[in-house]
């Protein structure tokens, strides 16, 4: 698991899955609660645990009330 803090906004936000078409959908409602659960993925600059600064993109899930879980980098962008 790579260690990293994002830095400012994360920008060209999608949802690309919604509550049951989510694969982790059961273990999210059982580890964080009930929500309207999203699959989502955006573009931020990052500062890794080395401190090396990157542009990524990232993957989490959210859900109202809830909020971000789980980010993760999907690819660096560069």
């Amino acid at each position: 698991m790579v260690d990293f803090t994002v830095i400012g906004e994360i920008g060209d936000i999608e949802t690309f899955a919604i509550g049951r078409r989510i694969r982790e959908h059961k273990r999210l409602r059982k580890k964080y609660g009930r929500g309207r659960w999203r699959k989502r993925k955006g573009i931020a600059t990052i500062r890794l645990a080395d401190g090396t600064i990157k542009r990524a993109e990232l993957h989490w899930y959210e859900a109202t009330g809830i909020g971000r879980r789980e980010l993760k980098i999907k690819r660096y962008i560069d």
